[in-house]
């Protein structure tokens, strides 16, 4: 339960929106919650997401409590979104992160600004919070990055481990949606007619950029700090949940940055901020930024950089369900990261399961198609409702080893990784690695996930095709999870040579064999803690009262789906996407959304890979009905992959836009 405040050591006065130039005249629009009286630091908040009519049922529950404790916070759409004038075309530009450190010089120089500024935001708040941050404007004194990554290309929803991500183009699908709807007269006059056609004369796909940049290149390059963690000076809280697809970024960024200056928290949380969730339980995160921007920017010593460098929630065991709205579990610390308390326990795969010596010998595999169906939605991005189900359907595919039962509850924190030698039959091939936890019953839960394109054994920027036959050495990283396996239970390791609809496949099905003498599982065990019962504990959940929004009941046009034929061997995936009928009473605009991403696939056939999104987005005021209507679909064949797209757009029933592309795109090493 999340206590809503409503009173505050500040009177605070909010400006529904604020005009704010660049130096090349384009306006961005924001609104501005701020202390009425004296100057304050301020927190800048950075996103696409429409401030007026797109995030405006949660950005005030945040700001204005944040405000009420004695900081301006802004709210502000990137160019070309939302108010902002201007034009987008990709996310995370350099023009992006530029206009980023004009408005925190702007910002700076405000007579209720006392010159200092700090960022906050979750997924592409994060991101490009700490993008900005690595370009050093001076008024920027800290970043609070929640849900986010710092490498661009490995990590985040496009190429996982150089494997094509099934969210690459339904993700492109979701912001060609959003891009397309229109400015708000009552903030922009007769204007906003003339911006609103030129953003829709200027959408197209960003999809179809990322399908051009299949490995690590400069593309990927610009805006992944990981390239240069030293020029972030400024210090970062960096937060996620385990549930989350950018947890692992989290521990990477603290071993970069130092407990100096960074401090890592990881919940059970999906993409959520951490006082408002869909897994449980949800803790005091508006007090935990308090303590961090009175620590780093009004000089108070709040005891945050006394507390360890990295906090996590050690989950306990569950059975395979598709939604959990709470992960029992406790709080867990380390002083540093990595931490020389972990230990490294190498387990061994053999002819008979997991063991504490290599033994020589080989395993193939050549994995049907269905396996992946039982993946559930990677990154569930707000969703309570879409878990892996029980892995043993997926492992009836997969190489599969176990250990004996437990003698005595195994605890691991950190990244588990698979130390691989292995050979492929044909020239293109991936691997997707599983860690599982077997209860006595025998059901299995998926604990994390790795995959690696074993075409980028030597790097992720140079892929080679594979000799048939000959064997390669790769490590395959999995998530960094906090897992606690009971005593009884078994510990699963499962590989499959796909991952279907999460990785799109090879072009041709490989069998892959493992030299087991040269192969180790190696898990970060975590030895108890004792000062971990001293901690502090969190505050319960606070927020401010949110803007008046009515969400009126809808269901998914198409539900969560996974429909397998056995006569004819097709496999369909059906996600839904950003369903939702949200009326703001106080500015006049309903808006209502449906979508939907359908992948497909028949066994034997690799090249039967297909996938299609579909959305539709109806904007109503009180000067007439706006339609967004999108489809695209991508299928491939052995040498490249085909794209089509379209968007029609509605004003008034009337259709007054339609766009289409169609590309065919090489494969590279995919």
């Amino acid at each position: 339960m999340v206590l809503v405040r409503s009173q505050f050591p500040n009177r605070v006065e909010v400006v529904e929106n604020l005009w704010i130039p660049l130096p090349d005249g384009t306006r961005l629009a924001a609104k501005l919650w701020r202390p009425a009286e004296g100057r304050h630091p301020a927190i800048l908040e950075y996103l696409p997401y429409r401030k007026h009519d797109g995030t405006r049922g949660r950005d005030q529950g945040m700001h204005l409590y944040l405000a009420g404790h004695g900081y301006a916070c802004l709210r502000v759409d990137i160019r070309g979104c939302g108010e902002s004038e201007g034009l987008l075309h990709d996310e995370y530009s350099e023009i992006e992160q530029q206009d980023g450190c004009d408005l925190i010089a702007w910002i700076a120089s405000q007579d209720w600004c006392d010159g200092q500024v700090a960022m906050i935001g979750i997924s592409w708040g994060g991101f490009n919070g700490l993008q900005i941050a690595a370009r050093q404007p001076p008024a920027l004194k800290t970043i609070i990055a929640v849900g986010f990554t710092d490498d661009r290309y490995a990590t985040d929803v496009h190429y996982i481990g150089g494997c094509l991500s099934k969210d690459n183009l339904d993700w492109s699908g979701t912001m060609v949606a959003g891009m397309d709807l229109p400015p708000d007269p009552a903030l922009h006059g007769a204007a906003w007619r003339d911006l609103w056609l030129r953003r829709i004369e200027a959408n197209r796909p960003w999809g179809l950029i990322w399908m051009q940049h299949q490995r690590r290149d400069d593309y990927w390059r610009q805006g992944s700090v990981c390239e240069d963690l030293s020029a972030i000076k400024v210090p970062v809280y960096a937060v996620s949940g385990w549930a989350d697809n950018y947890s692992e970024a989290v521990p990477r960024l603290l071993a970069g940055l130092g407990p100096e200056r960074c401090r890592g928290l990881i919940g059970p949380w999906a993409h959520s901020f951490p006082m408002d969730v869909t897994v449980g339980p949800a803790i005091g995160w508006l007090q935990e930024v308090l303590r961090w921007c009175d620590h780093w920017m009004k000089g108070r010593e709040t005891g945050i950089m006394q507390e360890p460098a990295l906090r996590v929630w050690m989950q306990e065991s569950v059975p395979p369900r598709t939604c959990y709205s709470e992960r029992a579990g406790r709080w867990v610390g380390e002083d540093s990261w990595p931490s020389a308390r972990i230990r490294d326990w190498r387990l061994y795969p053999a002819d008979r399961g997991l063991r504490d010596r290599p033994q020589p010998g080989e395993a193939r595999i050549c994995s049907p198609l269905w396996v992946g169906a039982a993946a559930g939605e990677i990154g569930r991005y707000g969703a309570d409702a879409d878990w892996p189900t029980d892995q043993r359907e997926d492992d009836g595919g997969s190489l599969t080893w176990t250990t004996a039962p437990l003698d005595e509850r195994v605890e691991i924190l950190g990244a588990p990784r698979l130390q691989l030698r292995v050979a492929s039959n044909k020239p293109l091939a991936l691997v997707a690695v599983r860690l599982n936890d077997l209860a006595p019953d025998g059901s299995s839960t998926r604990v994390t996930l790795g995959m690696l394109n074993l075409t980028h054994h030597a790097g992720h920027d140079r892929p080679q095709a594979l000799i048939p036959g000959a064997s390669v050495d790769v490590v395959v990283e999995l998530d960094d999870i906090a897992h606690a396996f009971p005593a009884g239970h078994r510990i699963g390791l499962s590989l499959s040579s796909v991952y279907w609809p999460v990785a799109w496949p090879s072009p041709e099905l490989a069998t892959l064999t493992v030299d087991l003498g040269a192969t180790e599982l190696v898990l970060p065990r975590r030895p108890l803690r004792l000062e971990d019962a001293g901690m502090r504990a969190f505050d319960p959940p606070e927020l401010a009262p949110q803007s008046p929004v009515v969400a009126h009941p809808v269901a998914p046009a198409r539900p969560r789906r996974v429909t397998r034929d056995l006569l004819s061997g097709r496999v369909i995936v059906d996600f839904p996407r950003w369903c939702y009928d949200h009326e703001f009473p106080d500015i006049g605009i309903r808006q209502a959304s449906d979508g939907h991403v359908r992948y497909e696939i028949t066994e034997g056939d690799p090249l039967s890979a297909a996938m299609e999104t579909s959305y539709r987005v109806i904007q109503s005021r009180a000067d007439g009905v706006f339609t967004h209507d999108s489809r695209s679909q991508m299928t491939c064949d052995e040498k490249a992959f085909r794209i089509w797209a379209e968007t029609v757009i509605h004003e008034n029933g009337v259709e007054i836009a339609r766009q289409e592309w169609r590309e065919e795109i090489p494969r590279d090493h995919l």
